[in-house]
């Protein structure tokens, strides 16, 4: 206990001889300015007592002189009676900014109030320790900041320069420093343009910071402290009332600027004029500056003037374009390079060659060389202003930025010429009389004149559908053209059909074209006109159109009759016996169809009214297929073959007991509108039905099944016997097969029935996938005889059961293969038991060994720890006396 208290009192004295008080004020010596505010901070830490400690201020002209008390935070009768009136007004005040820290504040500092001010703080402290006291020295000298601002002009033009001079001086009595803010005000808001100092810093603002980069905003320091802001290319938002604003600062210890006074005066309010207020552009024939029209001869050389007047025209650059009929020709950019201009579709305009070139400081001249009736319209000069944002130092790197764009008044040009004349006469060469006939018109071109020596005609045909024909509504679209140097040009609808031939487009005279379809449509019905156009060599060696004419419409239609189709189905061999060939041909007849192709199902059913069977097909392209009745081992006895243009031949070979039934010809006539299309549906019909029947006294058969148990268990196996017997003309043995299948009705989950396995009459297994891990077989006891197996039963297993066997036999009268009914046997159910003891007795008899190995193991391993591990082998025999004994214990 003695020793706990002593390690306590040493710890406690430890910690008192830790702390040690520390109070603390501003970095001085401090330079201020007469009339502005001063505050001065002080703290203290490492204390001991109450949180909040209190301050006491007292000041002495110098270090030795006698301190005068100014503010205490405890005592307000503390002050000095020279400084009590300005405490009480507020002048000089104490603030606590925390419970440790004060700031003194004196609102207007005078001169009188230079010299050293000391922080003290009362002792909380237990122990005294540390300082209680710091001073700093106020040093305070007169304003003689000045700001004397140069006033700007009050208009000046976009993309001019303006300067912005501002004078800022002060009388140098301490280390103090300066520095020069120019500020834009517009409204309320005043934004900083740029400060330099002061220390020769400059900083921007941040609208402006791009734009002193670019040396669009230049600072170029005077003499005497006249400081010069050079603003290039001023813009519209340069407007505004500019300021300048001179600010004195004094550098303290630790590297921390103090603002001591600060001076701001207005320069003045600017005005930028907007370049488009004084931009005009004017553009007019240089041969007759007045007129307002001119009137060319084909070949002749158009001359137009664009002259330009704006204000401020050496810091502008200017894009000038000459449109016609609003459409751009040619462009001199603001760099000088010229670019020719090209039409909507990207092909060079069909023009005169045009050149721009600058003839003035102010005028750009258009030629245009070679006019033809294309270079007619009204020409009109644009002009677009630019002004560089980036000063000129930025080697026209700068961005820049459209002051202004100006058209002037159009000049309307006129090129007289003769337009080539001539006649139209459209014809029919072939008309149709219904579809799938070719047609063929031809377009006459009469009584030419006017035209020129190497001139050419060209063509273009347009069809106008008549109303309810196709499946668009009414509407007219362009055929083709041929232009004048005979180039094929089809419009989109046609293109297919021109590119295959089945339509064409020529010339056949030098004034005469043709319009030829060979095969034609429903859709081809309707009006056609042909347009023709003169076309001549231009001076620059390319053909332009002069004239074009179009023809009365000429009506081509015919009566659409609807084509039919008749099939007469006629037996060619009779199968009157098994074994026999059957054949049937199937005559086509059409009506309003002209040339086509076919394609034939032959197809059949048991009985009329029966489901009706595809045997085989034939397609358009004689291409056979097997349909899906067909037994694939029968194929070889199947024939379907085109005998004629119109006929076609079924023979099938080998007849059976389960061919008997009713046979006819589906017939489908198919039409190409152009080669290499695909096949198009005209009509269909069907032919009359023909018979094949025959009788033949075979064998009878008769199934039944059975099993050795009904009830199972589980991994047992279980057997079910399917036995066939045949009764009648039995054949022999070899002659003689069965197709067997095997099948299983789940009563659980659902009465659904699926197929388990079957063997055909080769003799091949095929088994189905089943939801179960046991496993089935079928074995063929003898020939009448089938058995199915299944290995391993499970629960899923127990269910009904039947099989479904189909005969075959060789024929004594054809000496084929027969096929006789099909039959189904009927159901037997199988039941698989869950037997308890048989599923149990292997657990517990392995459980109980278990138990009885682990207890002897526990035994003979307790006895050889007791035997080894335990035995004491230093044995004292306990003393007869007793007392001595307890004593000891």
């Amino acid at each position: 206990m003695d020793k706990c208290l002593i390690t306590l009192v040493f710890s406690v004295l430890m910690i008192g001889g830790c702390l040690a008080r520390v109070v603390t004020v501003s970095s001085g010596p401090l330079i201020r300015v007469e009339g502005q505010p001063v505050s001065i901070r002080c703290d203290v830490s490492e204390y001991m007592g109450p949180r909040e400690q209190d301050f006491e201020w007292e000041m002495s002209r110098d270090a030795k002189a006698q301190r005068i008390k100014i503010i205490s935070t405890f005592d307000s009768g503390y002050s000095h009676a020279s400084l009590s009136k300005r405490v009480a007004s507020g002048d000089i005040s104490v603030v606590r900014l925390k419970d440790n820290e004060v700031e003194l504040k004196i609102a207007e500092v005078k001169s009188v109030d230079a010299g050293f001010f000391y922080c003290q703080t009362p002792s909380t402290d237990s122990v005294i320790s540390g300082n209680y006291e710091a001073q700093v020295q106020l040093i305070v000298i007169p304003n003689t900041l000045k700001v004397s601002p140069q006033t700007p002009p009050s208009v000046i033009p976009e993309g001019s320069d303006i300067t912005l001079s501002c004078n800022v001086t002060r009388e140098l009595t301490q280390s103090t420093y300066l520095s020069v803010t120019w500020s834009l005000k517009k409204g309320g808001t005043s934004e900083e343009i740029l400060t330099f100092g002061p220390q020769g810093g400059v900083v921007t603002g941040q609208k402006y910071t791009r734009r002193y980069t670019d040396g669009g905003i230049r600072l170029v320091p005077g003499k005497n402290g006249v400081f010069e802001l050079v603003i290039s290319r001023v813009t519209t938002s340069d407007e505004g009332i500019y300021e300048c604003n001179g600010t004195e600062w004094t550098h303290e210890k630790g590297g921390k600027w103090i603002k001591i006074v600060e001076s701001k005066r207005e320069m003045g309010t600017v005005a930028v004029t907007p370049t488009g207020q004084s931009l005009s552009v004017t553009s007019s024939s240089a041969s007759s500056p007045s007129s307002t029209s001119m009137l060319l001869s084909p070949g002749d050389t158009l001359t137009l003037l664009c002259s330009v007047a704006v204000d401020n025209l050496p810091s502008l650059a200017l894009e000038v374009t000459w449109l016609a009929d609003g459409r751009d020709i040619i462009t001199m950019e603001r760099s000088g390079v010229v670019i020719s201009n090209t039409s909507s579709s990207g092909t060079p305009a069909k023009r005169g060659e045009a050149s721009l070139e600058r003839t003035g400081a102010e005028t750009y001249r258009l030629a245009v060389r070679g006019v033809s009736g294309e270079d007619e319209g009204a020409y009109a000069c644009r002009i677009r202003a630019f002004v560089e944002k980036g000063g000129r130092s930025a080697g026209g790197g700068g961005r820049w930025h459209m002051a202004a764009e100006k058209m002037s008044s159009p000049v309307t040009v006129k090129v007289s010429q003769i337009k080539p004349s001539f006649s139209l006469t459209l014809e029919p060469i072939l008309s149709p009389q219904m579809t799938a006939e070719p047609t063929e018109l031809a377009c006459h071109v009469t009584n030419i004149t006017h035209l020129p020596t190497g001139g050419r005609l060209g063509v273009t045909w347009k069809h106008t559908t008549l109303p309810g024909i196709g499946d668009e509504p009414q509407d007219s679209n362009p055929i083709g053209t041929l232009d004048g140097q005979g180039n094929l040009l089809p419009g989109p609808t046609y293109s297919d059909r021109l590119k295959s031939g089945v339509m064409s487009l020529s010339r056949v005279q030098p004034n005469t074209f043709k319009l030829q379809f060979l095969r034609s449509q429903e859709i081809d019905m309707g009006e056609y006109a042909c347009t023709v156009s003169a076309w001549t060599i231009s001076s620059q060696g390319d053909m332009v159109k002069t004239a074009e004419y179009e023809s009365s419409p000429l009506t081509v239609r015919w009566d659409t009759k609807r084509p039919s189709l008749n099939v007469v189905a006629k037996r060619t061999r009779e199968a009157s016996v098994g074994g026999a060939t059957f054949e049937m041909n199937c005559t086509v007849s059409t009506e309003n169809l002209g040339e086509a192709g076919y394609s034939v199902l032959i197809q059949s059913q048991d009985n009329l009214g029966s489901t009706t069977r595809t045997i085989m097909t034939l397609s358009p392209d004689n291409v056979v297929q097997h349909g899906g009745a067909t037994d694939p081992n029968r194929r070889d006895s199947l024939v379907l073959a085109k005998s004629g243009p119109t006929e076609f031949r079924f023979r099938l070979a080998g007849v059976q007991l389960s061919d008997r039934g009713f046979y006819w010809c589906d017939i489908t006539a198919w039409t190409k509108q152009q080669p290499g299309q695909a096949w198009t549906k005209a009509t269909s019909s069907e032919s009359n039905k023909v018979r094949i029947d025959f009788q033949e006294n075979g064998p009878s058969f008769a199934i039944d099944i059975q099993s050795d148990s009904s009830t199972v268990y589980p991994w047992q196996t279980a057997k079910m016997k399917c036995s066939l017997s045949v009764s009648g003309s039995s054949p022999k043995t070899d002659d003689l097969a069965y197709e067997v299948r095997w099948f299983f009705t789940r009563l659980r989950g659902g009465a659904t029935t699926t197929e388990l396995a079957s063997v055909d009459r080769f003799g091949v297994v095929k088994k189905e996938d089943r939801n179960s891990s046991s496993d089935i077989s079928i074995e063929r006891d003898d020939t009448h005889t089938y058995m199915l197996n299944i290995h391993g039963t499970q629960d899923s297993d127990s269910g009904e059961y039947h099989c479904i066997a189909t005969p075959w036999y060789l024929s004594a009268s054809t000496g084929a293969w027969t096929q006789a009914g099909e039959l189904t046997s009927s159901r037997i159910f199988l039941t698989v038991r869950f037997a308890v003891w048989e599923s149990l007795k292997l657990p517990l008899l392995y459980g109980v060994s278990a138990s009885i190995g682990v207890g002897l193991f526990s035994l003979v391993l307790g006895l050889v720890c007791a035997q080894c591990c335990c035995r004491n082998t230093t044995h004292t025999p306990r003393s007869r006396n007793k007392l001595m004994d307890l004593e000891m214990d």
